[in-house]
């Protein structure tokens, strides 16, 4: 997930660069989603990881 996040973020530096603002505003998009989902679920198994342990 935080691949696939990274992989959004340069192409929207990328994209932004060339000069087309609204595909770079769309990856960029995606990857801040992508992120905050990434935050979430890394946050979630380590609340619920952590009662597995013996």
């Amino acid at each position: 997930m935080l691949y696939y996040a990274v992989v959004f973020l340069i192409i929207a530096l990328v994209a932004g660069f060339f000069g087309f603002f609204g595909v770079a505003g769309l990856a960029a998009s995606i990857a801040k989603i992508l992120f905050v989902i990434f935050i979430i679920l890394f946050i979630a198994s380590l609340l619920f990881g952590r009662g597995r342990r013996l």
